[in-house]
């Protein structure tokens, strides 16, 4: 397209009651227009006035933050939204969403955004809504380790909870299915005219998912008759990546505490005040869950961190490791010092530390290359611990990959090994609920 557009609009968002069916419309005038759709289902919960206010202010919090996946095709200079301008607070929150949440897109595609996106100002603040007290959470599961730990230590805890996911990818079915608990899924269908501009150059890349799955699920809560949504993100999830335009860009953005304290301020203060929007093992490391996790077998033939296993790809049919992979590794690694060789070995398919094709890889983790990976993987450090604690240890010492890589590791033991037990020990930085604390100091031990 020799004609970039000039401007980005959110046109309109439009909600059917009967289905629970919520349409989210944006448009590049003269060029594209675009209706995303999520479905919610029939809700048998009786809303009142002030959750209906609630579900109105949610409805235009995700029509915001899910054009971001539309805004970045051209990242164009005006921003309009033909329902009204935003407040200060409100246009400061989706200013700083799409600047940091769009950093990795920015720095891969060597795009410059900073000063850049501008929300219009001036209208006036909605009055938050609230929701009933219900004791009633929702517990969102991706597929991986960390959710899977939230969701046994809430089970213990005997929290009323819902799992849920944003569409039915095979691995999150199969987590859920193994759980026995009920579960509650949403259907997210972008437009798919998106596919077709970035066929014909626009620009793509990485959107902090997170963030329009949060907005979901507090619309999903509020519809539904939840006050609480427990996400597993860890103290890990905080680490950038790498730096572009002065500032730390951070592949898991939507992920960290700063936007954890950012959207939940936001949902109290502008969407419904009685909402508890949190991570339950947000005080953790990876390390610390990945022990955690090594305690309960139950999930050992389903889950996965591998971000192949979600997509349509052959090579992958029946297969939820790729084992080549940043988060293959990483997972790989944390869990070697809690589980048995043969168990890990297992779960993989294969030993991916007896793999040498696998070495410059692990050394990404290690901080011995490059930066860290474009993943959703652990610090830089406690990569360095999980490997210290393992280097020793007969059954790993002989392996492709410890072998070629301790030399490049030497003299750091002391330090690795601090780094190691610092990571089993709790942060006290979190916003675990009074209600959820029971449960989690119980899973902590």
């Amino acid at each position: 397209m020799t004609n970039r557009p000039e401007k980005f609009v959110f046109t309109n968002h439009s909600f059917d009651a009967a289905t629970g069916t919520l349409l989210l419309d944006y448009s590049y005038p003269g060029v594209c227009d675009f209706s995303e759709t999520v479905i919610f289902g029939p809700s048998k919960h009786k809303l009142s006035g002030a959750e209906q206010t609630a579900l109105a202010n949610a409805f235009r919090a995700l029509h915001l933050t899910a054009g971001i996946s539309y805004y970045k095709a051209y990242i164009p200079e005006i921003i309009e939204i033909n329902d009204g301008a935003l407040d200060d607070a409100s246009a400061d929150f989706f200013e700083n969403l799409y600047f940091n949440g769009l950093g990795e897109f920015a720095f891969r595609n060597q795009v410059k955004l900073k000063n850049k996106i501008k929300f219009p100002r001036g209208g006036k603040a909605p009055t938050a809504g609230n929701v009933s007290p219900s004791n009633k959470t929702l517990v969102p599961v991706g597929g991986g380790k960390d959710s899977l730990v939230t969701v046994e230590a809430l089970r213990r805890g005997k929290q009323d909870i819902t799992l849920c996911a944003v569409n039915r990818a095979g691995p999150i079915v199969a987590c859920i299915n193994n759980s026995n608990i009920e579960a509650m899924f949403i259907e997210r269908k972008i437009d798919r005219q998106l596919l077709k501009l970035n066929e014909q150059g626009a620009l793509n890349g990485h959107v902090p998912i997170t963030a329009i799955v949060s907005l979901i699920l507090v619309i999903a809560a509020i519809w539904h008759g939840y006050d609480g949504i427990a996400f597993s993100n860890e103290r890990s999830a905080s680490e950038g990546n790498t730096e572009w335009e002065g500032r730390i860009v951070n592949h898991q953005f939507s992920k960290s505490l700063e936007f954890e304290n950012a959207i939940s301020g936001f949902i109290k203060s502008h969407i419904a005040s009685g909402i508890d929007y949190f991570s339950f093992l947000r005080p953790l490391s990876e390390l610390h869950i990945a022990k955690m996790f090594a305690t309960e077998s139950r999930y050992d033939d389903v889950f996965t961190s591998c971000n192949k296993s979600y997509r349509i790809d052959d090579a992958m049919v029946d297969k939820r490791w790729c084992c080549d992979c940043p988060k293959c590794r990483f997972v790989f690694l944390v869990l070697a010092p809690f589980m048995e060789k043969r168990r890990l070995i297992k779960i993989f398919g294969k030993d991916m530390l007896d793999d040498a094709s696998q070495i410059d890889g692990f050394r990404e983790l290690l901080g011995l290359k490059g930066h860290k990976p474009w993943e959703c993987v652990g610090e830089i450090l406690e990569s360095g611990a999980a490997f210290n604690s393992i280097a020793a240890k007969p059954e790993w010492a002989e392996t492709a990959v410890i072998k070629a890589i301790s030399p490049e590791m030497a003299g750091g033991e002391e330090r690795l090994g601090k780094a190691f037990d610092d990571a089993l020990t709790p942060d006290k930085t979190d916003n675990v609920p009074a209600r959820f604390k029971g449960a989690f100091n119980d899973a902590i031990g």
